[in-house]
C-alpha cells in the first residue's frame, strides 16, 4: 500500500474546482451506497447489529490530524482498498449467487463501483498537484487470505465491504470540503508572491 514520492519537482498549483468537484462525486456515492445498502438489506435480511465486526480496510495512521493533504493521501488509499475489496466481491457474488439476471441490486452496485473508480481518478488528480507525487495501488493487504469460506460469510463479507465504502466516502467527503479553502489560499498566496516578483522587476 506504499507511495512513491518524486522529488525534485515543482507540482503543479491544485485547482479548488477539482476538490469541489470530487466533494460532489463523493457525496454523491454515498448517497448511491446507502441505496445498495438497503437494498441488501432487504435481500440478505440483514440487521446494522449482525454486521458490525470493525474494518476490513487498513491504513497507517495519519501524521497530523490536522493536515488535510495528509488526510487526503488516508482517504484516497482507503478507497482505493474499498474498489479492490469491491471488484472481488462482485466476483465472488457472480461466481456463487448471481442468477445470470440483472435485478436492481446488481445495477445499484454497478453504478457505486462506477462512481468510486471516477472519485479515486479525480483524487488521483489533487494528490498530484498537491504533493506532485505518483501514487501506487496497494496490494489488499492480506483480504483474500481472510476471504469468506462459506455462503453465509461471502454474504456477511460482501456487506461489510459496501459498509466500508461508504464509511471512507463519509470521510472523503469532509476531507475534499476542508481542501476546498486551504487551495484557495495557497492560491492567493500565490498570486500575491507573483505580484511582489513582478512589482520588483
Amino acid at each position: 500500500m506504499g507511495t512513491r514520492r518524486t522529488t525534485g519537482m515543482t507540482a503543479p498549483g491544485p485547482d479548488r474546482t477539482t476538490a469541489s468537484r470530487a466533494a460532489a462525486i463523493a457525496e454523491q456515492l454515498q448517497y448511491e451506497c446507502s441505496i445498495l445498502l438497503e437494498l441488501y438489506r432487504e435481500r440478505e435480511s440483514f440487521t446494522e447489529v449482525l454486521v458490525d465486526d470493525g474494518h476490513l480496510v487498513s491504513i497507517s495512521p495519519p501524521s497530523s490530524q490536522s493536515d488535510p493533504k495528509d488526510k487526503l493521501w488516508r482517504v484516497h488509499s482507503a478507497l482505493l482498498q474499498c474498489h479492490v475489496l469491491l471488484e472481488r466481491a462482485i466476483a465472488r457474488e457472480e461466481e456463487e449467487l448471481g442468477t445470470g439476471k440483472k435485478a436492481e441490486y446488481e445495477t445499484q452496485r454497478k453504478k457505486v463501483n462506477d462512481r468510486l473508480s471516477l472519485i479515486l481518478m479525480t483524487t488521483e488528480d489533487l494528490l498530484k498537484a498537491v504533493d506532485g507525487s505518483s501514487v501506487q495501488t496497494p496490494s489488499g493487504q492480506g483480504s483474500e487470505l481472510n476471504g469468506p469460506t462459506t455462503l453465509f460469510e461471502l454474504k456477511l463479507w460482501v456487506y461489510r465491504i459496501l459498509q466500508e465504502i461508504e464509511y471512507w466516502t463519509k470521510m472523503a467527503v469532509t476531507t475534499f470540503r476542508e481542501l476546498s479553502p486551504l487551495i484557495a489560499k495557497d492560491q492567493a498566496r500565490t498570486t500575491r508572491v507573483k505580484g511582489l516578483r513582478s512589482a520588483q522587476r
